[in-house]
């Protein structure tokens, strides 16, 4: 397994653990279980963490993707290299360091953060392409 695959598989597990901060962040809000447990059609306010926990899992999810589509397509080629391992590394440490940041409001630190995930996607991606 190469070390991308296996940052990948990390990523996944993060991912697992942004779907259950979502969903578990909002529990002590009054009504929130009434709601989750019936048919949900209309929107609940959850309030502001809960609801960016659950905005950023569903940014991860935009971006895990092409993430793990790049790495997978790395490992049938056998292209991988020092810039694809630091390119998935980059990509997983900014996505666990984008959770706080999101969930505490650190605007232009949290783009900022975003960026550098979406830099280790562009450099893995890069060994695939040249």
């Amino acid at each position: 397994m190469t070390e991308e695959l296996r940052i990948a598989i990390y990523a996944a597990l993060l991912g697992l653990v942004q779907l259950c901060l979502a969903a578990w962040s909002p529990l002590g809000v009054a009504g929130y279980l009434r709601w989750n447990v019936g048919p949900r059609d209309t929107a609940f306010d959850v309030g502001p963490i809960p609801g960016r926990l659950r905005r950023v899992f569903v940014n991860f999810m935009e971006t895990y993707v092409f993430f793990a589509v790049i790495v997978i397509a790395l490992s049938l080629v056998n292209r991988s290299d020092a810039l694809s391992v630091w390119g998935a590394r980059l990509y997983l440490i900014a996505r666990i360091v984008y959770i706080p940041c999101y969930a505490f409001a650190m605007s232009y630190v949290r783009s900022a953060v975003w960026a550098v995930s979406f830099f280790g996607i562009l450099a893995t991606a890069c060994c695939l392409l040249f």
